[in-house]
Order: C-alpha cells, then sequence, then structure tokens
C-alpha cells in the first residue's frame, strides 16, 4: 500500500505542480497571483505536523457536512500526500521553466503550431529531466512520510513508516534490520547507476571527433 500511494501521489503531484508552474511562470502577473504562489509554496515552510492536523480537521468537517470521505484510510493519505508533493514538484519544475529559452516556443506558435502541440513537442521534452526528477522527489516523499500519514490514516491503513516505527518502540527486531538493509542497497543501487549514466553521457558529450592530418 506505502508503494502504491507513493506511486499515485508523485504521478498526481507531477502533473498538478506542472500546471501549477506554468501558471507562475508563463502567464504573467494576474490577479491572485500572489496568494496562488503562496498556497503552492506553504507546505514547503510548513511543519508536518500543522499539516497533518490541518488536513485531518479538514476532512472530518468535510466528512460531517458532505458525507465525503466517509472515512480516513488510503485515500484520505493519498489526498495529503498529493497535497505537500505538489509544492516540491512546482519548485523543481518552475525552476527549469524559467531558466528555458522561450524563444522555441515562440518560433513553433510562428510557425503555426497550436498551443498543445508546442507544449507536448517543445515545452514537454525540455523539461522532462525537472519532471523526472520531480516524481522521484514526490516518491521518496511519500514513501517516507511519517507524521502526516499518522494524523490522516484510519484503522487497517498502516503505511510501511508507521510500522517501522511502531516495532521500533516495542524493541528493534530482525525484520527491521532486514528492510532496512534492502532500503539502503536499493537505493544506493539507484544512486550509482545514475551516476554511471550520467557520467557516461558526460564523457561521450567531451569527446571530439579526430581529424586525420
Amino acid at each position: 500500500m506505502s508503494f502504491k500511494i507513493a506511486f499515485l501521489a508523485a504521478s498526481s503531484a507531477v502533473v498538478i505542480g506542472t500546471m501549477a508552474s506554468i501558471v507562475m511562470v508563463r502567464m504573467g502577473k494576474f490577479k491572485g497571483r500572489v496568494a496562488f504562489t503562496s498556497m503552492i509554496t506553504a507546505p514547503l515552510v510548513m511543519p508536518e505536523v500543522i499539516t497533518g492536523l490541518s488536513l485531518l480537521l479538514l476532512f472530518v468537517a468535510m466528512a460531517q457536512t458532505i458525507g465525503w470521505p466517509a472515512g480516513r484510510g488510503m485515500l484520505t493519505i493519498l489526498i495529503a500526500h498529493v497535497t505537500f508533493c505538489t509544492a516540491f514538484v512546482a519548485v523543481v519544475v518552475s525552476s527549469r521553466l524559467r531558466e528555458m529559452d522561450a524563444s522555441l516556443e515562440e518560433a513553433a506558435r510562428d510557425l503555426g503550431a497550436p498551443p498543445w502541440k508546442v507544449f507536448f513537442l517543445i515545452t514537454l521534452p525540455i523539461i522532462a529531466p525537472a519532471l523526472i526528477s520531480g516524481w522521484l522527489l514526490a516518491f521518496t516523499l511519500s514513501l517516507d512520510d511519517l507524521v502526516i500519514a499518522s494524523f490522516v490514516s484510519g484503522p487497517g491503513s498502516t503505511t510501511l513508516p508507521m510500522v517501522v516505527y511502531s516495532s521500533v518502540r516495542l524493541g528493534i527486531s530482525p525484520k527491521i534490520n532486514a528492510l532496512a538493509t534492502i532500503i539502503v542497497l536499493f537505493a544506493s543501487t539507484g544512486v550509482l547507476t545514475a551516476w554511471w549514466l550520467a557520467r557516461k553521457v558526460e564523457t561521450q558529450s567531451v569527446k571530439l571527433p579526430t581529424i586525420n592530418s
């Protein structure tokens, strides 16, 4: 369930965070821009305890008012994780959009390309590394979250960090040691693989064609 929530939260956060980034970077000044930007980036500076408590009170009030969500479980955890993961994705993607050369999009529009085609054929491939980075960051943050999930979870919706925390309080067992070892090995393998691929690409880019004299 933890991996499923992390995958769905990261994917949703990438979509919402990308749309928010385009609004903040490409739409210029509009009424309410400061308030919109503040709401998007608020989870970055807000303590997790306050975020979790606020979401819990929101879910309770919504359940009493409209009857949804009926109880706290996987859905409420997913909504909470999307809420704070979107902020991190928006920061990563917006920084890449600001560095992007806007003349490429303007040239495509001058040649008659519609806005949706400009986005999918020009903008999206250029910001793809930022989208991947944002997705990985959101996935890691969602999988690692303990505080917010503790507030918005219910019976039968225990995540992996909550299981680890409750087990450690009763004493460290061999299962926790094995789990920690697997996670460290998995993360180390991913980091080393990414470093090797980046080094390979960098090495290929600096090679110059030889000219026979």
